[in-house]
């Protein structure tokens, strides 16, 4: 039986491939749930991927998410959301962060995050390759004896 994760997106990520590619990639959203639902497959997960640019759809999910954890790109919101940093809190399950760019590489006020010090693991700069990567990391916590992961 397949393992059920999220994969959150936020504010912004539906205009990808249109919205400054040069930092983002010419992928578009609809094509990274593509490549999201494939690996998901291939890995035993059953994925479901969302996108809201509203923050407390966000939250709402979050607290609905299934044990076997959220991918969470939370685009703008992971540098100022304590909303989305108490809801992962609250929810118990594992979540990996996941930003296209290398925040470190961009504006200062880029280079902090709320929601890294809640979530198992962070990916930043590996563009779309980041999804599956951190569908990889939740697939292998899955199959984890009870008991033997961090968070």
């Amino acid at each position: 039986m397949a393992t059920p994760v999220l994969v959150l997106n936020g504010p912004n990520l539906n205009l990808l491939g249109k919205r400054e590619p040069t930092i983002y990639g010419g992928k578009s959203l609809a094509e990274i749930e593509f490549d999201c639902l494939d690996a998901g497959s291939r890995l035993g997960l059953s994925v479901d991927f969302r996108q809201s640019n509203h923050e407390g759809i966000l939250v709402d999910w979050i607290q609905e998410a299934p044990a076997g954890g959220v991918v969470l790109n939370p685009g703008a919101y992971g540098h100022t959301s304590i909303a989305l940093h108490d809801a992962i809190r609250a929810a118990g399950v594992p979540v990996i962060e996941v930003h296209l760019s290398n925040i470190f590489a961009r504006e200062s006020f880029r280079h902090q995050s709320t929601i890294s010090p809640v979530a198992v693991g962070v990916i930043c700069g590996l563009g779309p390759l980041g999804y599956l990567l951190a569908l990889e990391a939740l697939a292998a916590r899955a199959r984890e004896p009870a008991g033997n992961t961090k968070r």
